[in-house]
């Protein structure tokens, strides 16, 4: 060979080697936990539903501003109250290749419908969906519903063919410990694909080169590797093992503001941690006074003024939290500051209702936390078991990975519990429907009120706002005053990542990886 052509060879050699360095970009996030599932409708938990959005997609989604806008769907109209059509991109192909089309929606609804779903309370009005033809998609409600949107932005569509071939027509049962091809496995229409699934470990993303949406970003990998324990995770932050940290520690914000090569941004989450106290037991599991006293809203009522929620704020939180008085927060529909007002701290108040209720030398109940779920959540709970350590209750802290937390919470082992509720519909009726509703699936504190669950049927299918907003009320009247669970704060997220790295911040702690760089 001519030593000119072998000079061009490796001058283009050269140049392909450096433009690939160049536009190859890879993002290494972590959390404290991993998502529970690959699949998309087994479990409605945030860490999972982050994971999905990356690969999976909707029919309408919330853009960086949080409105709902097209996605799958580029247009939609009710030509009557209980009847709604969705029209289709036509351009829209699953990361194998395969053409979506409205036969992959009506799926995947009515799979997000059935009793292993996770989902099914998000769309328990739907009562039928079909293919008018290939890109066109009838939806029937049992009722008009003003907020069917909210809840279709959260359901995602999978392949029929894909989950047909691998035995995945129903979603795993996650509470049954179930495992299936779709909990290790993705195949959605989504900006990027999985191409490795290690759970806890690592998961990787690459660009999905058959995406039917505008490149926003110049990311080629994202991988996730989740790390448990705080200290360890800022410390791969700073010594640049990862890029990103989406549950920054709040104890460590200043130290990695410090790093001249790291930010730190934070905002209030659309999410509230409380307490959740069995009220249908006859007896504590956990107890030693033979009944439950969660039955009597003295007891309930003496647990909450026994918490000092300021103190939390201060020592566990560094201030980065706010009291809340209910289990939602400012933006969701129905939400007033005044309903958000906490009761007084009051020790004294507390004990003198504790004995009021007959039990003045308090009793011994075991509370159980997750230690990888939320922003300090084991500290939050540490300072509870002291704070009503103070009126004689004697808790007996059990604090275990969120997968065990949540099965065993599920599966009706918790006399007093830690839970967070985000509200990714921005409306009450989330929160009354899952929490709240006679028999609905996290409600584990088992209120049950008729004047509630039928204010939950008007905020279903109550199309004039006056009097949707006026249920609304009612219903969280009633539960406030009812004391079902005890509200503690409103969180707000830290993220925290290189300078070099820009991942837009959101309040439901959600990065949209399609719209982030890497400079």
């Amino acid at each position: 060979m001519k030593p000119k052509n072998l000079l061009k060879i490796l001058l283009a050699f050269l140049f392909v080697f450096a433009s690939t360095q160049s536009f190859a970009k890879t993002i290494k996030w972590s959390m404290q936990g991993d998502s529970l599932t690959l699949d998309p409708h087994a479990q409605n938990e945030g860490p999972t539903t982050q994971v999905s959005r990356q690969i999976y997609e909707a029919l309408v989604t919330r853009g960086l501003d949080m409105s709902i806008g097209p996605q799958l769907a580029t247009k939609w109209k009710a030509v009557d109250p209980n009847t709604w059509y969705f029209y289709l991109r036509e351009d829209v192909k699953f990361s194998n290749g395969q053409k979506m089309t409205s036969e992959d929606v009506v799926f995947s609804i009515l799979r997000a419908k059935q009793p292993t779903s996770d989902f099914k309370e998000y769309i328990s009005t739907i009562s039928g969906v079909k293919a008018i033809d290939d890109y066109t998609v009838q939806i029937k409600t049992s009722k008009p519903n003003p907020i069917l949107l909210n809840q279709l932005s959260n359901i995602f569509i999978m392949s029929k063919q894909w989950s047909t071939d691998n035995f995945v027509i129903a979603p795993q049962n996650w509470d049954a410990g179930q495992e299936t091809f779709s909990a290790t496995n993705a195949m959605g229409t989504g900006p990027f694909k999985i191409t490795l699934r290690e759970p806890n470990t690592k998961t990787v993303f690459k660009k999905n080169g058959k995406w039917w949406g505008d490149v926003e970003h110049n990311i080629t990998e994202i991988q996730l590797l989740p790390i448990k324990n705080a200290a360890t995770r800022v410390a791969a932050l700073l010594s640049g093992e990862i890029d990103i940290v989406t549950d920054a520690p709040v104890q460590d914000l200043a130290r990695i503001t410090s790093s001249a090569g790291h930010k730190v941004e934070s905002t209030p989450q659309m999410r509230t941690i409380f307490l959740g106290m069995d009220q249908a037991a006859d007896k504590l599991r956990s107890g030693n006074t033979g009944d439950n006293p969660f039955k009597k809203k003295e007891v309930r009522q003496a647990l909450y003024q026994a918490i000092d929620i300021e103190a939390i704020k201060k020592k566990v939180m560094r201030g980065l939290s706010e009291p809340a008085g209910i289990i939602t927060f400012p933006g969701v529909t129905g939400y007033t500051k005044a309903l958000d007002k906490r009761l007084p701290y009051d020790v004294d108040a507390a004990k003198k209702l504790l004995a009021d209720a007959g039990y003045p030398n308090g009793f011994d109940v075991e509370l159980r936390c997750p230690n990888d779920r939320y922003v300090n959540d084991e500290a939050i709970c540490t300072a509870v078991v002291g704070m009503l350590g103070k009126i004689g209750v004697n808790v007996n802290l059990f604090a275990q990975t969120k997968s065990k937390h949540f099965k065993e919470l599920k599966d009706d082992q918790g006399d007093f519990y830690m839970l967070g509720w985000g509200v990714p519909t921005l409306d009450s009726h989330y929160v009354f429907h899952y929490l709240y509703e006679s028999g609905a699936s996290w409600n584990k504190v088992n209120f049950s009120d008729a004047d509630v669950d039928a204010a939950i049927r008007v905020m279903e299918g109550e199309v004039d706002l006056d009097k949707r907003n006026a249920a609304i009320a009612k219903a969280w009247k009633i539960v406030r005053d009812n004391i079902a669970y005890l509200p503690l704060h409103h969180q707000v997220i830290s993220w925290a990542s290189k300078t070099n790295v820009n991942v837009p911040i959101r309040p439901n702690n959600e990065p949209l990886f399609r719209f982030s760089s890497v400079n």
